[in-house]
C-alpha cells in the first residue's frame, strides 16, 4: 500500500471511534445544561442538597409528631376551687351531699372514689336525702335548723344495732335511742340505729354520744349521718337504713373518707 494513504486510513478510524461518544455527551446534557422544568434547581426550597435534605432526590425531611398530653384526673362534678381545696390530698372516698338550693331540706347523696390516674370516680347513683329543717348554712349554730356547709372528715361510727361489718371503729349503745316525733310530726323511732358522725364541731376518734365541742356549745354540734325517719332533720343528713348499712360497709379509714356537703351553689365557689 503507498504510503501517502495511511494518514487517511487513520483519520477514518478516529471518527468512527468517536461516534458512539455524542449520544452518552447528549444524554448528561438533557438531564443537567437543559435541565428538566419539573425539577426544583438546586438551592431552591425542597430541592435535593437544601439543609434538612438526606441528599436523596424526592425525600423530605419531616418533624416529628407532638406527643399528646395526657388527660387530667377526673374531678367530683359540681365542685367549685374553693371547695375542691377542702379535700385533703390523701383522701380516697368522698361522700357528697348536694342540696337544691340553700333553703332546701331535701338533698342526694352520692360516693365517689379517687383513683391515682383516673381522678374521682361516682361508685353509686344519687340516694335520695333529708337534711336540715331550714336548708343550708356556712355559720352553723345551735338549733338553727340548718346543715353545716363544708368538707368534714369521717372517722367514727356507732347505733342502737349491731355493726353491719363497717371498718370505722363502731360504738353499739343504748344511748342512741331516740323516741318523739320529727318535724312533719313522723315518728324518730329508729333514727339511730346506724350513724356516723360528721366531724363538724367534734373529737375525732372518739364515738359519736362524745359531746365535747372545740368551737363551744353556742356552734352546735352531733351532727350526722343517720337513717331517714321520713322527714327534715335538725342538721344531720339522713338516709334510708339500707343505704346506711351500705355506707358503712364502704367506708373505710384508710382511704381518708370525708362528707363535702352544702347547697349546689355554695359547692360551685
Amino acid at each position: 500500500m503507498p504510503a501517502s494513504r495511511r494518514p487517511r486510513r487513520r483519520l477514518v478510524v478516529a471518527a468512527v471511534l468517536l461516534i458512539p461518544l455524542l449520544p452518552l455527551t447528549a444524554c448528561a446534557d438533557a438531564d443537567g445544561a437543559r435541565g428538566d422544568s419539573s425539577r426544583p434547581a438546586a438551592g431552591a426550597p425542597g430541592a435535593p442538597g437544601v439543609p434538612g435534605d438526606d441528599g436523596q432526590a424526592g425525600r423530605r425531611a419531616t418533624a416529628p409528631a407532638s406527643p399528646a398530653s395526657p388527660a387530667a384526673p377526673a374531678g367530683i362534678p359540681g365542685l367549685g376551687p374553693a371547695t375542691r381545696g377542702g379535700i385533703p390530698e390523701k383522701s380516697r372516698q368522698a361522700v357528697v351531699v348536694r342540696g337544691d338550693d340553700q333553703d332546701a331540706n331535701t338533698s342526694t347523696v352520692t360516693l365517689y372514689e379517687r383513683h391515682a390516674t383516673e381522678g374521682w370516680k361516682a361508685v353509686s347513683d344519687p340516694w335520695p336525702a333529708h337534711n336540715g329543717l331550714k336548708g343550708w348554712t356556712d355559720h352553723h349554730t345551735q338549733d338553727d335548723l340548718r346543715s353545716p356547709i363544708g368538707v368534714f372528715g369521717l372517722t367514727d361510727a356507732g347505733g342502737l344495732l349491731p355493726d353491719p361489718g363497717t371498718k370505722l371503729p363502731y360504738d353499739q349503745d343504748h344511748g342512741f335511742t331516740i323516741r318523739g316525733t320529727g318535724a312533719l310530726g313522723e315518728p324518730l323511732e329508729g333514727s339511730f340505729d346506724y350513724v356516723v358522725a360528721i366531724n363538724y364541731n367534734r373529737r375525732p376518734g372518739t364515738s359519736p354520744l362524745d359531746w365535747t365541742r372545740p368551737l363551744g356549745a353556742e356552734r352546735g354540734g352531733g351532727i350526722w349521718l343517720h337513717v331517714d325517719h321520713e322527714g327534715p332533720t335538725q342538721g344531720c343528713v339522713s338516709l334510708k337504713e339500707p343505704r346506711m348499712r351500705e355506707l358503712l360497709k364502704w367506708l373505710d379509714p384508710a382511704a381518708k373518707p370525708v362528707v363535702v356537703m352544702g347547697d349546689v351553689t355554695s359547692l360551685g365557689r
